[in-house]
């Protein structure tokens, strides 16, 4: 398996070497949005999934093969939740200790109520945090966490890294419509953020495919809301034209899975990724990857994008809305947790 991917363009982090110490999809929440489709079950159990030094060995050879040209930033993110990595604090400090990239972590928050985790991430020059809810409602609405883990918990632990923390926290908020996007639940979020303090808040909509047929992106009124909201915060960065990185001798369809299996592409960025690092025919390439049953392609609001065949995502049309019932349990379930 590969545990280093890219690297990729990123809005946030420019030209990223994507790490990936958790396999296909290990997480605790179920986000409506997210580009790895469902979490099919979610998982909340710390692992050591596979030793530190494998991943680290390729990191190294990838740093090598990429050369003077190099990445902006080492970030562990990927197929899941990387704090579900119980050796997340040994992999941080060897990959500073092998590199002066700049470390940056994109995590959910979800586990940061536990000191082994608070304390695994001190060493990150960037914890990246999701924080799209200001209620308790929303939190659930949005993310479906796993059941234990409590809206007011979440909270506090930013809160408390926060005070804990001296490196770059960088929140990101994720807009979808119907769900987050009005005044009302805006404001709550801007509420939160002063808070929290981050250094830096990233606003973005769905983008990538989201797990759910009906998540869409917000209005333009609501995003221009949103920043002036949280524009005491908010900052943005061009991830450029920078396309996907592929190493030399590697088989176009091995690196293109190991691309989609965390960051889906666009059936145009497959075919430019394809005409940049392969003399074949792309179309036939296409066809043969398709034909190799690794991957599948999924449609949403009118664009095909290109995933590994492990991932769930529903072609069906579902309700954004929570059932009355739900709602009370987890009514009850707050107050008992």
């Amino acid at each position: 398996m590969k545990y280093v991917f890219g690297p990729v363009p990123s809005r946030r982090l420019g030209r990223s070497l994507g790490i990936d110490p958790v396999p296909l999809k290990t997480c605790n929440w179920n986000c409506v949005y997210c580009q790895l489709g469902r979490s099919v079950p979610m998982s909340n159990e710390r692992k050591a999934f596979v030793p530190v030094s494998q991943i680290l060995s390729q990191v190294e050879e990838t740093l090598r093969a990429l050369g003077p040209a190099g990445c902006d930033w080492l970030t562990l993110v990927g197929s899941g939740e990387p704090t579900l990595y119980l050796d997340l604090g040994e992999l941080i400090d060897g990959l500073k200790a092998m590199s002066h990239v700049p470390v940056a972590v994109c995590t959910n928050g979800s586990l940061l109520s536990d000191p082994d985790v608070r304390q695994a991430l001190r060493s990150a020059d960037a914890v990246m945090p999701t924080v799209s809810a200001g209620s308790w409602e929303i939190y659930w609405r949005l993310h479906r966490p796993y059941p234990r883990l409590a809206y007011d918990d979440f909270v506090n632990a930013l809160i408390q890294f926060r005070g804990e923390y001296s490196g770059n926290l960088w929140p990101e908020v994720m807009l979808v419509k119907g769900i987050n996007d009005s005044e009302e639940a805006i404001d709550a979020i801007a509420t939160l953020m002063d808070r929290i303090q981050p250094d830096r808040i990233f606003i973005t909509v769905p983008t990538r495919p989201p797990a759910e047929t009906w998540v869409k992106s917000p209005g333009r009124e609501s995003r221009l809301y949103a920043a002036a909201r949280l524009d005491r915060f908010s900052k943005s960065i061009s991830s450029g034209n920078a396309g996907f990185f592929i190493n030399e001798g590697e088989a176009i369809d091995d690196a293109i899975l190991s691309i989609v299996s965390r960051h889906p592409m666009s059936q145009e960025e497959v075919e430019r990724t394809i005409a940049d690092w392969s003399n074949g025919d792309a179309g036939q390439i296409m066809a043969d990857m398709l034909a190799s049953g690794r991957f599948q392609i999924v449609e949403r609001q009118g664009t095909q994008f290109w995933l590994a065949a492990e991932a769930h995502f529903p072609e069906v049309e579902s309700s954004n809305a929570v059932h009355p019932r739900r709602l009370r349990r987890l009514r009850a379930m707050r107050h008992r947790i």
